[in-house]
């Protein structure tokens, strides 16, 4: 081989992505100290966009096809590099190719409860799970803001980022929804149409565009399951009332006969002697007058007025920002067991 051919080897002739390893989102072609030769050809297939980046600086981008890569093709480079006439030596330049095809069937969960605030049930923990898919619509945007001058970027790599932006979207669009938890959970389109939107301009500011977006299972924590599933059965039993608290009570106290008469003692049985035994009866004659009369507003007591109190103060702190979530949460999760029993 002759020192000429020798040299021409050095020279990059054809430059082009074939995709050799899936989930790449972005990869820079391998320069190292090879330099592109005057006239070389560019290959952007299908679903990929090339772009030449001069130290840092982005350049000229290119769209599918072939190009023959001159002063007139590299206008921008040409301009950065002060190029005044038609080079004819080697040039150097990144090379970053882009996936722009969709990636489909990607997962998303919360893999901790998100809070959120609701009309019902003032705030609440929430799980849900799903399904999404993107693409890289503005590879400006995604180069500056996510993958950088990495030799190559992945999927992995970038829904680690997305992970956190949908956590963070998903529960401020649910939170400033004015839809009742309740209706979105039953109906999981209209929830993935509330977060859509907003999700969607999160993932814009990235370069990202958002393909397709739904919700595929939602839930709430045990302790608050298990108190909608005694609520949801009490609009069963008798006719009572699902969305009152009067009615929730009523069917505590009407479910806790059978238990009572297995009790030893009887009635008595389940508190400490006869006046236990008395006031259990009387609460058992309210649950059942009210079971089988008209509902009348139910009275409260003044130990469940002073519960609320305590109820209204607590979310008074929170409000202020002087409680965390977690602690209201908690606090009122205990106060409320007092209040129903």
């Amino acid at each position: 081989m002759s020192l000429g051919s020798f040299i021409k080897k050095q020279f990059i002739d054809v430059i082009q992505w074939n995709e050799d390893t899936d989930g790449v989102l972005a990869w820079r072609y391998p320069m190292q100290d090879f330099e592109i030769q005057n006239g070389a050809v560019l290959n952007v297939r299908e679903s990929q966009i090339a772009v030449f980046v001069n130290e840092g600086k982005f350049a000229d981008v290119f769209g599918p096809g072939t190009y023959k890569l001159t002063t007139q093709t590299l206008p921008v480079l040409t301009n950065l590099q002060n190029w005044d006439k038609l080079f004819e030596s080697p040039f150097k330049s990144d090379v970053y190719f882009f996936s722009t095809r969709v990636q489909t069937g990607r997962k998303w969960g919360t893999p901790q409860p998100i809070t959120i605030r609701d009309k019902d049930f003032d705030m609440i923990r929430v799980r849900a799970f799903g399904m999404y898919s993107y693409r890289i619509a503005d590879p400006r945007k995604f180069f500056t803001e996510i993958s950088g001058t990495r030799e190559a970027y992945t999927r992995d790599q970038a829904e680690e980022q997305l992970r956190g932006i949908l956590m963070a979207t998903m529960a401020n669009s649910l939170g400033a929804s004015q839809i009742p938890f309740l209706d979105m959970a039953a109906n999981q389109a209209l929830m993935a149409q509330q977060v859509r939107g907003d999700l969607a301009s999160a993932f814009e500011r990235y370069g990202i565009g958002l393909d397709e977006f739904n919700v595929q299972s939602v839930s709430l924590p045990e302790e608050l399951q298990s108190a909608l599933d005694e609520r949801i059965s009490a609009g069963m039993k008798g006719g009572l009332s699902a969305d009152k608290m009067g009615g929730f009570t009523q069917f505590q106290v009407a479910s806790s006969i059978p238990l009572a008469a297995q009790n030893e003692g009887g009635l008595a049985g389940i508190g400490a002697g006869v006046g236990a035994g008395m006031a259990v009866g009387q609460m058992m004659a309210q649950g059942l007058s009210g079971a089988f009369a008209q509902p009348q507003p139910a009275s409260v007591p003044a130990a469940a007025e002073s519960i609320e109190d305590r109820l209204a103060k607590l979310k008074g702190l929170l409000d202020k920002g002087l409680i965390t979530a977690a602690d209201y949460d908690s606090t009122k999760a205990e106060l409320l067991k007092k209040l129903i029993g």
